[in-house]
């Protein structure tokens, strides 16, 4: 699949110069900062139409964050990223376009290519690997699926954005050489790959803030020779003069009161040349050319939509999911020889597809784990379910299964908008207690000053219910009329995630029967710079977690086989914040040791976007890690565990057996400022300089069947400029056919990086060869003296494998 990219040659240069001629400067600057949160404006002048932008990057949430439109919703980047299968990930960025183009969307703001400096990031979840060469191929990989439907991708945030704490205003420090050669890498394989944006971050590099950094005429627009739009993450353009002067082309959202009345003046005060105005101009007319928002352009041809988007999402959980650990050969299980299997953890039926924050999308429906071993074992085993202890402390938003409209009896929830002297601007009825916009759009509640959501609930079961309200500002709580809250919350931080998506809860008790149903009101006052989200929650009594976990130890202790789902929350995975912690959270580790101690068949599925720690490891003698899977993940997950389908995935990212003592760079600013003192020593590049030993490394994965590596064939003399091309044979030594992700690793005397990687496949007892692709690239490094790369002659030693930490073959070549 290649990208439809319209370049800008000189008949379609002369017409948009000719379309630029026609506006004035307030027209002009008008098209520099968005009408809404989430439009271009359009200007009938020039036949040019508003364009649409959206969130990903699992999925594409549409215009309005309403859970009535639905979306599908993809396995995580890290999951994509652990494939090591581009022409795969390119198929997904294809359904990605399918799924902008039914949703009306022009953008798409993804795919994210920082990188995996550190673990504890919150944001881990949405990026794909901890090395630069296999983030780039899979985000260049990413980007030509999207954009070949017609659709434009943006690579962001560019650049060093690779923590959430202090994010908005951070100053990272980072080398010139670990810049260029790291984290500048991937953004440069986008633009070779025709990428049509890139979203500068909001943090600063070096002392000054992206938006108005240099670094976006060079390389950027000026060594790469990007010719897109450079846009603003959400709120990232923070003066008039320093942005428009630099290569910084749309600021969003908007109307931008920077960018308006402001930048006008300023360009005819001589502060900004109009000229700079005129270019960026330039580029959003090309990027309105490229996704068909120009009359006088013919749009893209989008090609049909995937065949059958669930069998590909299922195809793509198996593919990155990564087994780390097979004793005695226990998986795949053979349906046929069980009797009855235990599916354990709260995550088991509440399965976590996505991780939190702006990239959230609504599917119509998820598999879970015990959703999908139950249709694979229907008719053949009994399959229980025990719970176990309870994970989260973030209140359950009502749902139309517990909560129905007052006003009209349906499933669901009333969302009023009212006035300042109470009188009703605009009703939704809506089916979640989370409601993050209205879903009719700003102008229907234009003159609002508080929002209601209200409900009919019947809880279900007796006891002290904890009913929460979220929001910000002056809020009420109300229970059959009786006030439980009425308090102010102030915000705790201005970040964008925190104000629109999740702002702080407070919580009371409501004692009620089995068979109670009672109303429930939260209300909340709209106030300055905090957002309009507000939710209202019911939860039941938390259970005795000493007998959580006995209930779950009795259900394995009669089964064939038990399966415990493990993973994270949305307290601790999420954009906003970054973790304190790679534990688990609450007792799931008790949970794991007290099953495995009354069943030793035991697997652990591991339902996280990140590293985690595994403590008892060794103590299981199965361990799969299904990421943030997506929709179809408990589909995609049951083939793996019966043998459906390989364990496709090779871990992205290293993961630490402890973060105490790990080489792990610190995510937190001191005194405003991130130091990447650790160079380009991150990942499995820091435990090889370390000499830790980490729970698994980089690149490893087990499949079900085995491979033993024969010979590693190099050329002795390597022309830098040509680069070179490397065999690898290697032999399927197992009963199975499988696929074998081959790494080529090459060091220089200053330690491994990983240079090239092939996957192959072979039935049992085949041999067959890797063939690995050096780009020139690899034999070249950053010199700040002469401000780009250059060749780096000498000898060279390769070394190939499985893992950073498993490379049996080596040879040696010179280059130069």
């Amino acid at each position: 699949m290649t990208t439809r990219t319209l370049t800008a040659g000189p008949d379609l240069t002369a017409h948009l110069d000719d379309l630029l001629a026609r506006l004035d400067l307030p027209a002009k600057v008008a098209l520099l900062s968005g009408c809404d949160a989430f439009h271009t404006p359009g200007e009938p002048a020039v036949g040019l139409r508003g364009m649409s932008v959206s969130d990903g990057p699992a999925g594409v949430r549409g215009e309005r964050w309403d859970e009535r439109d639905t979306a599908l919703s993809l396995p995580s980047p890290t999951a994509q990223a652990a494939a090591w299968d581009e022409q795969l990930v390119t198929e997904l960025g294809g359904l990605l376009a399918a799924e902008a183009r039914r949703k009306q969307v022009d953008v798409l703001l993804a795919p994210t290519l920082n990188l995996h400096r550190s673990p504890f990031a919150g944001r881990h979840f949405e990026c794909f690997s901890e090395d630069p060469l296999l983030t780039a191929r899979t985000g260049a990989a990413y980007i030509r699926g999207v954009q070949a439907g017609g659709v434009a991708a943006t690579a962001k945030h560019y650049v060093a954005n690779e923590s959430e704490t202090e994010r908005l205003t951070l100053d990272a420090r980072v080398d010139e050489r670990t810049l260029h050669e790291v984290y500048l890498a991937p953004f440069e394989e986008a633009v070779r790959a025709g990428v049509w944006l890139v979203m500068s971050a909001y943090n600063r590099v070096n002392g000054t803030t992206m938006s108005e950094s240099p670094l976006l005429a060079e390389p950027l627009k000026g060594d790469w020779g990007f010719d897109g739009v450079v846009v603003s993450d959400w709120g990232a353009v923070r003066s008039t003069e320093a942005a428009a002067r630099a290569d910084q082309d749309l600021a969003m959202p908007g109307p931008h009161p920077l960018w308006g009345d402001a930048l006008v003046a300023a360009v005819r005060e001589g502060r900004v040349p109009e000229a700079a105005v005129d270019a960026k101009v330039r580029r959003i007319l090309l990027l309105a050319a490229r996704v068909g928002a120009l009359e006088s352009v013919p749009g893209p041809a989008a090609p049909p939509a995937p065949a059958d988007p669930a069998g590909l999402l299922r195809r793509a959980v198996a593919a990155g999911s990564v087994l780390l650990r097979n004793e005695g050969g226990l998986l795949p299980l053979d349906p046929a020889r069980l009797r009855r299997i235990a599916v354990l953890g709260q995550g088991a039926a509440q399965a976590r597809i996505q991780g939190g924050g702006s990239a959230g999308v609504f599917p119509a429906s998820v598999v879970s784990p015990l959703d999908g071993i139950r249709a694979a074992l229907e008719g053949q085993a009994e399959v229980v379910h025990a719970a176990g202890p309870l994970l989260s402390v973030r209140p359950t938003p009502l749902h139309p299964g517990n909560a129905r409209n007052p006003a009209t009896g349906e499933p669901g929830v009333l969302v009023r908008y009212l006035a300042e002297d109470g009188g009703e601007v605009h009703r939704e009825h809506r089916l979640s207690g989370r409601v993050l916009e209205p879903a009719a759009g700003p102008e229907a509640v234009e003159g609002a000053a508080s929002v209601e959501v209200s409900a009919l609930v019947r809880p279900g079961a007796a006891g002290r219910w904890s009913i929460s309200v979220v929001g910000l500002g002056a809020v009420v709580l109300e229970a059959d009329g009786r006030t439980l809250l009425d308090t102010h919350v102030t915000p705790a931080s201005q970040d964008p995630t925190y104000l629109h998506v999740a702002p702080s809860f407070r919580s009371a008790e409501v004692e009620v029967t089995e068979d109670q149903e009672i109303l429930l009101v939260a209300r909340r006052r709209f106030e300055p710079d905090t957002g309009r989200v507000v939710a209202l929650a019911a939860d039941p009594p938390r259970p005795d977690q000493d007998e959580a976990v006995a209930q779950a130890v009795r259900a394995a202790r009669g089964a064939d086989v038990a399966v415990v789902v493990v993973g994270t929350t949305d307290e601790i995975e999420s954009e906003g914040f970054d973790r304190a912690s790679l534990a688990l959270p609450g007792r799931q580790d008790d949970l794991v040791r007290a099953v495995v101690a009354a069943n030793p068949r035991t697997v652990v599925l591991v339902n996280s976007g990140g590293p985690v720690e595994l403590p008892w490891r060794e103590e299981v003698p199965g361990v799969l890690v299904g990421w943030f899977p997506g929709q179809e993940g408990g589909h995609g997950l049951a083939d793996v565990l019966f043998g459906r389908a390989e364990p496709g995935g090779r871990l992205p990212t290293t993961w630490a057996a402890t973060a105490e003592g790990a080489p792990l760079p610190a995510v937190t600013p001191e005194q405003g400022v991130l130091d990447y003192a650790e160079g380009p020593d991150i990942g499995y590049r820091a435990w090889l300089r370390s000499g830790a030993e980490p729970a698994y490394w980089f690149g490893h994965g087990l499949g079900y069947t085995t491979w033993e590596y024969e010979e590693l064939t190099a050329p002795q003399r390597i022309d830098p400029a040509a680069g070179a091309e490397v065999r690898v044979r290697l032999r399927n030594t197992g009963a199975r056919p499988g696929r074998e992700v081959v790494q080529l690793y090459l060091d220089a005397g200053d330690g491994l990086r990983l240079a090239g990687y092939a996957a192959v496949t072979a039935g049992p007892g085949e041999r067959t060869e890797a063939v690995v692709r050096l780009a020139p690239r690899t034999f070249r490094q950053w010199s700040p003296q002469a401000a780009g790369f250059v060749d780096r002659p000498g000898r060279y030693t390769l070394h190939a494998g499985s893992s950073a930490g498993r490379l049996p073959l080596s040879a040696r070549s010179t280059v130069g």
